[in-house]
């Protein structure tokens, strides 16, 4: 287990719940912030994040992607810039993630037309 360095943790925090494989961590949840997980089982969750492991090709469809999660994000952010609490800096957030989103479907692109996309080929 491994404590996501990121946020402000006042509520919440993320931890990478597995050992890295396939060069990445592919389970973290989000846990209130006051919580220590102290072995393999999942404390009280607010979000259980399963993320693909190795290539689709090589071992089937089996977690979500980066990709899906940052649609969310856009998703959540939109609908809140759209009350009476918008602002300037969800805004320039809703754009950068759009920018992540790009650039992460820019590679699959270019590994799709390299006809190695779903596989351990570079």
């Amino acid at each position: 287990m491994r404590e996501i360095n990121i946020g402000s943790k006042r509520f919440s925090k993320a931890v990478a719940m597995d050992d890295p494989e396939f060069n990445a961590n592919h389970a973290y949840v989000v846990i209130p912030s006051e919580v220590t997980p102290s072995g393999p089982e999942i404390p009280p969750n607010f979000a259980v994040v399963n993320f693909q492991k190795g290539p689709i090709k090589e071992n089937g469809v089996n977690g979500c992607h980066n990709e899906d999660l940052i649609a969310i994000v856009i998703d959540r952010i939109t609908s809140l810039n759209q009350g009476d609490f918008r602002c300037r800096e969800n805004a320039l957030a809703i754009t950068k993630l759009e920018e992540a989103l790009l650039w992460l479907n820019k590679r699959t692109q270019d590994r799709q037309n390299r006809g190695v996309e779903g596989t351990s080929n570079k």
